[in-house]
């Protein structure tokens, strides 16, 4: 075990030093937010009756790539397949920098290969939730205060 800050966190999975799965890659983006642990449970706090929704990643492949769509985002399906009984599979001949060109409200994090994840997040997000700083593991131009 190892205490890291979110963007050490980030910046070890980029060097490739860690792994963790593209949901908890969001997270920590999420997290580059906040400056100090009191303003993160300050955020909690304030933030805690709110509410919440159910988010389910629904899996599109492109040609170079795969996008995990989330809810809010253009392509996310109106009726996504929240027990995988459906076993829908999304998928296109077009490559992932085509889809980002044609595409205007995201919600999703691309995936070029286990190490190289992007953030790309421009809608509102609910319940006063914050959005995650859009980061890409091939570069390093984000702004984190963690």
């Amino acid at each position: 075990f190892q205490w890291s800050s979110p963007p050490e966190a980030i910046e070890r999975f980029k060097s490739q030093e860690i792994w963790f799965p593209p949901p908890q890659f969001y997270e920590f983006c999420r997290l580059c937010n906040f400056s100090s642990l009191e303003e993160l449970q300050q955020f909690s706090s304030a933030r805690a009756l709110e509410g919440c929704e159910r988010w389910m990643p629904v899996m599109l492949s492109a040609a170079d790539g795969f996008i995990q769509l989330l809810p809010g985002d253009e392509l996310y399906p109106e009726d996504p397949d929240y027990t995988g009984e459906k076993k829908i599979t999304m998928s296109t001949d077009k490559k992932v920098e085509d889809l980002m060109k044609e595409g205007g409200i995201f919600h999703r994090i691309v995936i070029k290969d286990v190490n190289n994840l992007a953030v790309y997040v421009n809608i509102q997000a609910k319940y006063k939730h914050i959005n995650p700083l859009m980061i890409k593991c091939d570069n390093s131009d984000y702004n984190s205060r963690l």
